[in-house]
């Protein structure tokens, strides 16, 4: 399972797009090089053929039919120009795919050798594990590839709750839910310019300047990279405050102090864009707050506040957009908000027998949550609980299973289709232009 997570994660599934857009301009490189070759070497038997036939050519026709050495200069110049750009941007693609490689193992490493040390050191944590007879080293390399490929997996029952007391194990897995995901393309950029002050100057300077051209999704232009930072961290901000202001002495927070309730807090705020660990029961939590989880669940983890000019580049996108698809085809693509409006009704129809006979766990605003977790791939959940029936089952038992562990197994099915649209939206992030709301 550590194997599927890490290969499964955004960070290494973009490396090998990478490698698959370097092949191709490989390629091309490849038969650039090969034309110009044939090119620049003559046929001897053609030539020989041409004297044959046309004789001897007077000087001043020779003259008059060669070239001008400023013609030959700029068309040699040009090709040289245009090998050299191709070269340089190949060779960026490279370094670029070294510089990703080498930023997921050392988070990973650096990621394990921490949280190790932690659970070494501090005799709350370290009990807990062998409690559940868990081996620190198991359970460090698990949770540092899980938290870091957004997957949300905890190798205990209870997630995140049994060390919810453990702030530093907290504060410790907060970077690595943050640089695997949102933080990333940032924090590449930044680790590029770092580098190319001492290593690579020229291809960092181009990968800096020319990142569209790369053709890399997640190295973002600089003005991008810096609003995006500004606007992750305001959600977050957000976040805690409403958290503070409106669940500071709820249930969840309880016999904790000062500040294992903030890192709580703040933990959660992170969380909500994307991994889905949690150190408390989130359906005891006030709606207002269940709510802004929704919309930060929904949000794509690049979303940015980007406050620049339009310069045409939207209408062009759009021109080619049409060009690449069937007018029909193009009309009959939904939003994303439609197709999760159509998953949430399609669950309602499969779960309407216990919508009505246990309202309490099974009520709309749950069955929002957990399809909006699904679809952003975090994996927040309300649960469910034997106290919330108002008919008593007499063989129920509270367990630490997710909502949808309850579920029918159309409903599952269904779910399971909303996580495998969630992982591919990207490619459907344009729907829904052919309706027009006035």
């Amino acid at each position: 399972m550590i194997m599927l997570m890490f290969i499964g994660g955004e960070v290494f599934t973009s490396m090998v797009g990478l490698h698959f857009i370097r092949s191709r301009l490989k390629t091309e490189l490849d038969k650039i090089a090969a034309s110009q070759a044939r090119l620049r070497i003559p046929n001897p038997m053609i030539f020989d053929q041409i004297e044959l036939e046309l004789g001897m050519v007077t000087n001043s026709n020779q003259e008059s039919s060669m070239p001008k050495p400023n013609e030959v200069k700029n068309e040699s110049s040009h090709e040289s120009l245009c090998d050299t750009s191709k070269n340089l941007r190949y060779s960026s693609m490279r370094f670029l795919g070294f510089v990703v490689i080498a930023y997921i193992l050392v988070v990973h490493v650096i990621g394990v050798f921490v949280v190790s040390h932690y659970l070494a050191f501090i005799p709350s944590a370290k009990e807990v594990l062998e409690k559940k007879g868990i081996k620190m080293f198991t359970f460090s390399v698990f949770s540092v590839v899980s938290t870091f490929a957004s997957c949300g997996f905890v190798p205990t029952n209870e997630n995140m709750v049994v060390f919810r007391k453990n702030s530093g194990l907290l504060l410790m897995l907060i970077p690595q839910v943050l640089l695997g995901n949102t933080l990333f393309p940032p924090f590449l950029r930044f680790l590029i310019w770092v580098l190319g002050k001492f290593y690579k100057k020229k291809e960092c300077k181009y990968l800096l300047k020319s990142s569209e051209e790369v053709g890399y999704k997640h190295l973002l232009p600089r003005q991008h990279s810096v609003f995006l930072v500004a606007t992750i961290f305001g959600f977050i901000m957000v976040q805690v405050i409403l958290f503070c202001v409106m669940d500071w002495d709820s249930e969840g927070l309880k016999g904790l102090n000062g500040y294992q309730k903030f890192i709580g807090v703040l933990f959660q705020s992170v969380n909500s864009r994307h991994t889905g660990e949690t150190i408390l029961d989130l359906s005891i939590l006030s709606h207002a707050i269940l709510v802004l989880f929704v919309v930060m669940m929904y949000l794509p983890p690049y979303t940015s506040f980007l406050p620049m000019k339009d310069d045409g580049q939207n209408s062009e996108s759009c021109e080619r957009l049409k060009k690449r698809r069937g007018k029909v085809m193009e009309n009959l693509i939904f939003s994303q908000l439609s197709y999760l409006v159509i998953f949430i009704i399609l669950v309602c129809i499969t779960e309407r027998k216990k919508l009505k006979e246990d309202p309490l766990n099974f009520n709309v605003f749950n069955i929002v949550i957990e399809v909006i977790s699904a679809y952003g791939n975090v994996g927040f959940t309300t649960g469910y609980s034997c106290e919330r029936q108002l008919h008593k089952e007499a063989n129920c038992q509270d367990k630490w299973i997710g909502f949808v562990g309850k579920w029918s197994d159309e409903g599952k099915i269904i779910l399971i289709f909303v996580m495998l649209f969630g992982r591919l939206k990207k490619f459907n992030m344009d729907g829904g232009k052919a309706w027009k709301l006035l």
